[in-house]
């Protein structure tokens, strides 16, 4: 049996204080008796490994106390023994977790020394301390959710709570401003993390210290006061006390009672929402009573013992023991009237009950490990509730069992969310699978629509790239750039996937009005009078899906006008094969004479009339420039198609429009600029997008249209649209490119 007290409120730990840096071995000495002496695995050699690795990766780093670096790592690693109890592994990874960030060493070097375990839960801090870094905390329940979706292992959390706990602890060395900026994000995300995790007394401890750094007069001016009634309170507590311990005594019960004054904090808020001063609160001070039973009937008895010396407040009564809250908190809360007056807060509970009250989490741990074994959770049934707790309080838990997630010790949670940053370090929240493009359409439509290109952590990706929580993402626009078809496809948020169809259909509508327009008038030349439903029929004959498909040839190009009517008038009048000879040749022989007097500067090869240029207009699919071998595809009425001689569309279908070709030539000279597409691959590396625009730019000035790059691996590759006045332009741009380094291919591109 363990000797009955009565106390006033304990230190966060019994442990006597020690101070790091006087002497390295005594150090480590000193941490791994206090290993051996709070957790029931402990590797020694694993440890004093670590902490000699620790002390040599961060022997050039001082704090700015001017204390050696390793202090710090070493306080952490104190904290978890102490006051986190759980294993020599999150000990190892506590004395670790700055390496990654502060030193020459990498994951790859720590997993290879101690082990893939420490590894992740380094990796995890890391990660959660990059997130921290040049970020203004103005969604605080959103960064907690951050913070836990970072992180596979919940001990990643633990470490980091312990790790910002010291820095609390010693964030007078600090410049003002960043006392402030770390006092924030301490009382707005730790701090009720920690509470989340039913870490009791290192929440408190966060607040008080976030309180006294944030309001500092009204910290000093409540403890003060505290102090001035402190020997009043020791007194009436012993009285208090007295004759509860006699009556548990009688009843053979095992306990502690220690009185403890409310958090200053707590007392602050308290102040200011019910708008009194100090003295003028009843309840300052609260008395625990914990029994060392494992019956919980025994908080039922001690509550009796207690409402028969004094009168309970009936509406303060709590029964978190049948009912416990959400994080797993159990106790008997009641409110008494003491014999002089006053109203005392009574707390009745286990000793388990407060192991976990005070360490949460880590205390289920600590208790549930096997001894001698490995440290786990499995089959602790106790937590089950815990999980759906964390699953129910996060929102996005999935699916899985709550026994899958304590056997495989992971917080898998926000499987459906990933947290990613715009260049300011504004924090967006999009699905899992979300690629560049639904990022841009969730900056703003306009956005989405001119999206060219994306940089992830400085380095191009395609647009279908997956992002991950904590990527920062940078948008490339053009002004010229419009949504392509299978952006619907790469695009996974509902807002992304309607305003690119949106955008698609309002473009398609004005391309089916354009192309209704052109064959109208192309019909009213033709003499033409067809109903709606008899074109519809002729242009299903023709392949097409509907007139609006038809007409959406027409709007596009791909179907001219003239070739419209060529179509309708061979579906209503089928002619005989003799006939098309005849029609062709008459097309052709004809065709010169129709455009000598609307010329304007491209001629037919062999063609030595006076004048005899050619109306015509540029095929986008080749897009030919001055210096090009170039032919033309005869069209009725609006002159002549231009192609490259060696344009796909014309020498794959070359058979078929022998009847209509012809050969251009350029003029001797030509004013203008004439569009033209590069393809490009290379290396990826940072700065390669830039040097490519650079490149391009400094060619005679010219005029980049669209850039469209993306990148796999460690390679990329790119389409450049630009504006040049000739083959020898073009070709100067191909030779700036090839001498950027990292670049391998430069060739023109069709499509």
């Amino acid at each position: 049996m363990s000797l009955n007290r009565v106390t006033q409120r304990r230190a966060a730990t019994d442990d006597t204080p020690y101070i790091f840096g006087s002497d390295v071995e005594a150090d480590l000495a000193f941490l791994i008796a206090e290993g051996k002496k709070h957790l029931q695995r402990f590797n020694v050699d694993l440890v004093s490994r670590a902490f000699r690795f620790c002390v040599q990766a961060h022997k050039l780093d001082v704090r700015v106390s001017g204390e050696p670096y390793y202090t710090h790592p070493a306080n952490v690693a104190l904290i978890v023994i102490r006051e986190i109890p759980l294993d020599d592994v999150s000990v190892v990874a506590a004395l670790l977790h700055d390496v990654v960030e502060d030193t020459t060493f990498s994951l790859k070097d720590l997993r290879a020394e101690f082990g893939a375990e420490v590894a992740d839960i380094v990796d995890g801090a890391t990660k959660i301390s990059d997130v921290f870094k040049s970020r203004e905390i103005t969604q605080a329940e959103t960064y907690r959710k951050l913070l836990l979706s970072l992180v596979n292992d919940v001990r990643v959390i633990l470490v980091k709570f312990a790790d910002r706990l010291h820095n609390m602890r010693t964030i007078d060395s600090l410049s003002r401003e960043r006392q402030e900026r770390m006092a924030r994000e301490t009382m707005e995300i730790y701090a009720p993390f920690a509470h989340r995790f039913g870490l009791g007394n290192i929440k408190w401890e966060l607040e008080d210290l976030s309180f006294k750094v944030l309001h500092r007069d009204a910290y000093d001016d409540i403890k003060r006061q505290l102090n001035t009634t402190r020997e009043e309170r020791e007194q009436f507590i012993e009285r208090f006390s007295k004759p509860i311990a006699e009556k548990l005594a009688e009843h053979n019960v095992v306990y502690e009672i220690n009185g403890r004054p409310k958090h200053l904090y707590s007392i602050y808020k308290k102040m200011i929402s019910q708008g009194k001063a100090i003295d003028e609160l009843f309840d300052l001070f609260a008395v625990r009573i914990i029994l060392d039973t494992e019956e919980n009937n025994d908080c039922f008895l001690a509550y009796g013992i207690v409402s028969e010396i004094y009168r309970p407040v009936p509406e303060r009564f709590k029964n978190y023991i049948s009912v416990p809250k959400k994080n797993g908190y159990q106790s008997l809360h009641t409110t008494v009237i003491s014999n002089d007056g006053k109203r005392v807060e009574i707390q009745i509970r286990t000793r388990a009950m407060h192991d976990f009250a005070e360490r949460g989490v880590a205390a289920h741990f600590r208790y549930k490990a096997s001894t001698g074994g490995t440290a786990s959770w499995v089959d602790s049934t106790d937590l089950e509730e815990w999980a759906n707790w964390v699953r129910d309080v996060f929102e996005n838990a999935g699916e899985e069992a709550a026994q899958e997630l304590l056997e495989s010790f992971k917080l898998n949670l926000y499987q459906d969310e990933i947290y990613v940053f715009t260049p300011k370090g504004d924090l967006r929240i999009l699905p899992k699978g979300a690629t560049p493009i639904d990022f841009a359409f969730d900056i703003h439509s306009q956005v989405g629509a001119r999206c060219i290109g994306a940089k992830v952590n400085g380095k191009i990706v395609p647009l279908d790239h997956t992002l991950n929580t904590g990527d920062q993402i940078v948008i490339l626009t053009s002004k010229n750039q419009t949504p392509h078809r299978d952006w619907e496809r790469i695009a996974v948020t509902h807002k992304a996937k309607a305003d690119i169809r949106r955008i698609l259909n309002d473009e398609r509508r004005v391309l089916i009005q354009e192309g209704r327009e052109a064959w109208e008038k192309r019909a009213k030349k033709l003499d033409l009078h067809l109903n709606d439903d008899t074109l519809e029929k002729l242009v299903i004959g023709l392949k097409y899906d509907s007139r609006t498909d038809f007409f959406a040839a027409l709007g596009t190009g791909v179907l001219s006008p003239e070739a419209a009517g060529d179509l309708i008038l061979e579906a209503l009048h089928p002619a005989t094969p003799a006939d098309q000879q005849q029609h062709q040749a008459r097309t052709g022989a004809s065709f010169s004479d129709s455009v000598r007097d609307r010329s304007k500067g491209i001629h037919i090869v062999g063609d030595t009339s006076p004048g005899s240029r050619v109306m015509f207009s540029y095929a986008r699919c080749c897009n030919p420039v001055p210096g090009d071998a170039i032919v033309g595809i005869v069209t009725i009425g609006s002159g002549i198609k231009v192609h490259r001689a060696g344009c796909r569309n014309v020498t794959d279908l070359q058979e078929k429009l022998q009847p209509r070709l012809v050969e251009l030539a350029w003029p001797s000279s030509q004013d203008g600029q004439f569009l033209a597409a590069v393809k490009i691959t290379g290396d990826d590396r940072p700065g390669m997008l830039n040097d490519i625009t650079s490149a391009v730019i400094g060619v005679q000035k010219t005029n980049i249209r669209g850039v469209n790059i993306d990148a796999y691996d460690a390679n990329f590759e790119g389409i450049l649209t630009v504006y040049v006045a000739d083959t020898d332009h073009l070709q100067k741009i191909f030779d700036k490119l090839k001498k950027i380094k990292g670049v391998r291919t430069v060739d023109r591109f069709e499509g």
